[in-house]
């Protein structure tokens, strides 16, 4: 299967962002791509960097709702699996920064909603998310079995190991990194590498690009195998559709040789995460 990171540039209008992402999921089904990741809050200004401004909840949405519905046409018109990332409006008051995957026909296969909430310069979510409570679902596709880990989740090592206990063969993640983010520059790839290898599952890393506001996205998506390669990486700064060939078989083959799973304790970590 073909694999698609949207590397998106918000164009400072909604529906200017919107229409080109629509576009680009047709470019992706074109060039073959199974699957297109786009990154996190990319069709909005990334307001979290402004610090509570209340003005921002009104930008929320339900899922379904009108973006997802949109994009849920697109899928299923061009036969791709999609996975966007928007403010969603739960309920009165309850909001979450939430990922809907879009099955190949249409169908919205689930919802993923980011369980860490960051607090930095230039992130001040937890003014405007509640935590996360859809735990780890795995979405099953056209395309295979799907995971999300929604920008801050990739720091957490057990969030990719109770996506893939729980099926998942590829994690998708929808990130908003910045240049703010310089002292992590160093495990950008380091510590997704490692996830993929420590579940031996596939890893889609998909960034914006481009200046909002005061921050500067250096996008630099990638994917890496269950191995921990690198097999495709975009430019930095610039927009760019990223595309590779995944073979999922090869979960099985990496499986056989270091049976990393099989051999994990599980009975030592108190339950935690339970076959």
């Amino acid at each position: 299967m073909k694999v698609a990171c949207a590397q998106f540039r918000h164009e400072g209008d909604r529906a200017a962002s919107l229409d080109k992402a629509i576009e680009w999921v047709a470019r992706a089904a074109d060039q073959g791509a199974d699957l297109i990741v786009f990154p996190e809050l990319a069709f909005d200004f990334f307001f979290p960097q402004v610090r509570a401004d209340a003005r921002y909840f009104d930008w929320a949405e339900a899922i379904p709702g009108p973006t997802t519905e949109r994009f849920q046409d697109a899928a299923a018109k061009h036969k791709i699996v999609t996975v966007i990332n928007v403010f969603e409006r739960a309920a009165p008051g309850r909001y979450y920064d939430a990922s809907p995957v879009i099955d190949a026909d249409g169908r919205l296969a689930g919802v993923s909603r980011m369980l860490h909430i960051a607090e930095e310069p230039g992130y001040n979510e937890k003014y405007y998310y509640w935590p996360g409570d859809t735990r780890w679902p795995v979405h099953e596709t056209l395309a295979g079995p799907v995971g999300v880990a929604i920008c801050y989740d990739r720091h957490y090592p057990e969030h990719f190991r109770a996506l893939a206990l729980a099926g998942a063969e590829l994690v998708v993640v929808p990130t908003a990194t910045s240049t703010s983010e310089e002292a992590f520059m160093h495990v950008w790839e380091i510590e997704i590498q490692a996830a993929a290898v420590a579940n031996q599952i596939f890893v889609a890393v998909a960034n914006r690009a481009g200046t909002d506001g005061e921050l500067q996205f250096f996008g630099r998506s990638f994917i890496t195998d269950p191995r921990g390669q690198v097999v495709a990486r975009a430019r930095a700064d610039e927009e760019e559709l990223l595309i590779a060939e995944i073979d999922l078989d090869s979960i099985e083959e990496a499986r056989r040789h270091l049976p990393f799973l099989r051999d994990l304790r599980y009975d030592l970590y108190g339950g935690r995460h339970g076959r």
